[in-house]
């Protein structure tokens, strides 16, 4: 293997790398002191789209992790970039929460129940049925199917709670339509990451503590990728899929000194 280049940039997931279930993992605080020391462009991703980066900073501070706004991304703003990129200034129907209420308004979107070009589903605690009847009504009306992640449960106190994926897929049904997927693992939402901070994937490098979603949209990235085992992933499940990350690491601690 072609030795790579060294890290100029760090991406890193939030929920089991940074913080689990509202709690800092030991490192984490040193891991992004480190990096606000050195100068280097990094984000810390989540695939929820419900918070807005300034509503993330704030809960991040509140369990005393500093992590500047712009150093936030969300799969709501690859979303909202994406659909920039392909219709400037059109018009969805929106279910989901202010993180992707706002992301889609900064990019000058209308939201609209009426004659939308797309219908964009993100993640809520207020699914409702009404709303997903709409949504199914307008996708067979010709609006376009658009998702913010493909995650089918989130975490709660109280145990797993059904997340944007399950919802998608009772639409797809009653539809027909399958969704494009903007979060991880697609690797459009590492590389428009990438862009926001002006990083390169092959001096870039990406952690996470899921396989199926960090790991391999890292991959498909091009970016290095580091594994830690604070999170979904356990060791004896890492050999079973058919790639693997740059390295396995026990938590973010072990990273420190590589920024």
């Amino acid at each position: 293997m072609a030795d790579r280049k060294p890290i100029e940039s760090w991406l890193t997931d939030m929920d089991g790398v940074l913080i689990h279930e509202g709690v800092p993992i030991p490192g984490a605080d040193a891991f992004l002191k480190k990096l606000r020391e050195s100068g280097k462009p990094f984000l810390v991703l989540t695939n929820n789209s419900m918070y807005t980066p300034r509503d993330l900073h704030a809960r991040l501070r509140r369990m005393g992790l500093d992590v500047p706004i712009e150093s936030i991304w969300t799969s709501a703003l690859a979303t909202a970039q994406f659909l920039d990129d392909q219709r400037p200034g059109g018009s969805a129907y929106v279910i989901g929460e202010a993180g992707l209420t706002t992301a889609l308004h900064d990019i000058g979107y209308i939201l609209t129940d009426h004659e939308p070009d797309y219908v964009v589903l993100g993640e809520t605690r207020t699914y409702s049925f009404e709303a997903m009847t709409k949504a199914v009504r307008l996708i067979l009306d010709g609006a376009r199917f658009i998702c913010t992640n493909p995650d089918e449960t989130g975490p709660s106190t109280e145990g797993p709670l059904p997340a944007t994926g399950a919802v998608a897929a009772l639409i797809t049904q009653a539809t027909g339509k399958k969704p494009y997927f903007a979060g991880k693992p697609n690797p459009l939402m590492m590389r428009t990451g990438l862009n926001a901070i002006g990083a390169h994937s092959e001096s870039s490098a990406m952690i996470g503590d899921r396989m199926d979603t960090d790991v391999l949209a890292g991959m498909e990235a091009g970016m290095q990728t580091f594994l830690v085992l604070t999170g979904l992933t356990r060791p004896d499940q890492v050999e079973g899929f058919p790639y693997r990350p740059s390295q396995v690491v026990d938590s973010i601690a072990d990273l420190v000194d590589r920024v």
